[in-house]
Order: C-alpha cells, then structure tokens, then sequence
C-alpha cells in the first residue's frame, strides 16, 4: 500500500514509462541545455572596436569598425527588436532580421546597404571607444543576452563578458 491513496502503481507505472520515453528521445529540461556550459543561445562573437590604421570619419574607417553576433544554435533565431549599444548610449536596433542557425552577422558602424550577413548602422561617427567600453546585446525585452568589455589592450587578458543571468568572470581573447 502506498502512503497516499492517490498514487497507485498504475500512475507510477504511466509516469516512469513517460520519463523513461523522454530520456530515450534525448529530451532534457531547459536547465541543462547547452547554454548552462556554452553560454548564451546568440552571443557577440568578436568586437573590431578599433579600425585598423588612423580613425578618420570615412565610410571605410567606419566600416571597419564592427560587432559580430553569432547564434550557437541550429534552429533560427528572430532578432527582430534586439539592441546592440556601447556605454555612452549608442544603440543599434535590429528590424526585421532573422539570424540563421549557426550563423553569424557583422554589424558594421558606417552606412552601407544591408545584406546577408552584413547590416550597417548608418553612423558618421565611431562608436566604440577604443580605450575602453562595453558592446551589450539585449532581447527585444531589454533582457541582458551578452556583453563584452575591454581596455584597449590587444591581448585579449583584461576583456570581460558578461551572459544574461551570470556574474561576468567569462574572459576571452576577442580580436
């Protein structure tokens, strides 16, 4: 007899088949998805905050200058709304862009014609400050998704990255 009427072996047996069923199929909780380990779904990938040679305001040196978000997934991701900004409150937007399983797109700070897997923020200025700063990619709810710091050494050991949920004590090379 089992300590509550209502668990009979019957409902054990369904539930434990259930369980058993799903652990078959591959089927984990969300919790233990890759991104525990990996870090987040869509991240930013590599940061050019510095276009190589002088930083002049030409369409090129602009263009130089880039942030690379990446989607580690196999299913498409709809970015539509998300937001790319650096510290001083420069904001990108993403309209109506979907981004590819295992993808990745390069959004450029000059002007240029969007295409593939190359968008453009239409600036005439630079943006990330190639002493310090922080590129933050949001969700279309303002949701912290990923973050990259860095100093302005090229070394890669003082750049910091941050994922939604998480402390930032994630540290990578990213040039």
């Amino acid at each position: 007899m089992f300590p509550y009427p209502y668990v009979t072996p019957r409902r054990l047996a369904t539930v434990t088949l259930a369980v058993a069923a799903l652990a078959g199929l591959g089927v984990v909780p969300a919790s233990a998805t890759e991104r525990d380990w990996r870090g987040p779904a869509v991240q930013i990938s590599s940061v050019q905050y510095d276009s190589p040679g002088r930083d002049t305001r030409s369409n090129r040196s602009l263009n130089a200058e880039w942030v690379e978000v990446t989607n580690t997934t196999r299913r498409s991701v709809n970015l539509d709304g998300w937001t790319l900004s650096d510290e001083d409150g420069n904001t990108y937007t993403f309209n109506r862009f979907r981004l590819d399983g295992r993808a990745t797109v390069r959004i450029h700070t000059g002007e240029g014609r969007d295409r593939g897997a190359d968008l453009y923020q239409d600036r005439r200025t630079h943006v990330w400050d190639n002493r310090s700063d922080t590129a933050t990619l949001r969700n279309d709810r303002g949701r912290l998704i990923d973050a990259i710091s860095w100093n302005g050494r090229y070394d890669g050991r003082n750049d910091e990255r941050r994922h939604g949920g998480d402390r930032g004590d994630g540290r990578r090379d990213r040039h």
